[in-house]
């Protein structure tokens, strides 16, 4: 019984068989997909929205509405967490059976952490955004200037040459 070391290809290429000659023979892609989607046993969702908190199941431990200091409230939640954090190891030491309650308010807290700096995301992402803009256009400047630099110098050596072949009696047309 021979065996191969890899499998074969699966059936698709013979759709692209005539690729080569006539490129629209090949068929056209599946569209995007749209709306919620099964992937892995998850459920997903191609809307890019962060849901809420309360949709998680988790209490909400910084104030609710648009105005909200994310400056301040990730400093207050992170004093908050070295708190837990060291009531817990004092928990761990005194009582240790009754160490559960100081984990699970730790992973609240992470947990509102984690959502305080996802909300962040998008403003994370247009600044990255305008920051690679500004770079590239300061590159293209850069590169415009290094051209009529460039393009000077070769003029100047251009009539340095016709000068020179001035001097020893050539003649030529320049075009």
């Amino acid at each position: 019984m021979a065996t191969a070391t890899y499998p074969p290809p699966p059936p698709y290429y013979k759709l692209y068989k005539d690729y080569l000659q006539d490129p629209k023979s090949a068929p056209e892609p599946p569209p995007p997909i749209e709306g919620t989607y099964i992937c892995y046993g998850g459920n997903y969702t191609t809307d890019d929205i962060l849901p809420s908190l309360e949709d998680q199941g988790v209490r909400q431990l910084y104030p609710k509405g648009p105005n909200i200091d994310y400056k301040k409230e990730l400093r207050s939640l992170n004093r908050e967490l070295q708190l837990h954090i060291l009531e817990l190891a004092d928990i761990l030491v005194e009582r240790p059976s009754q160490y559960a309650r100081r984990v699970e308010d730790i992973s609240l807290i992470f947990k509102n952490l984690h959502h305080l700096l996802n909300s962040l995301r998008p403003h994370q992402a247009r600044a990255t955004l305008i920051h690679i803009l500004e770079l590239q256009i300061q590159r293209r400047k850069q590169a415009v200037e290094d051209i009529k630099r460039r393009r000077e110098e070769a003029q100047r050596l251009l009539k340095e040459s016709i000068g020179t072949l001035e001097d020893t009696g050539a003649s030529f047309v320049l075009k």
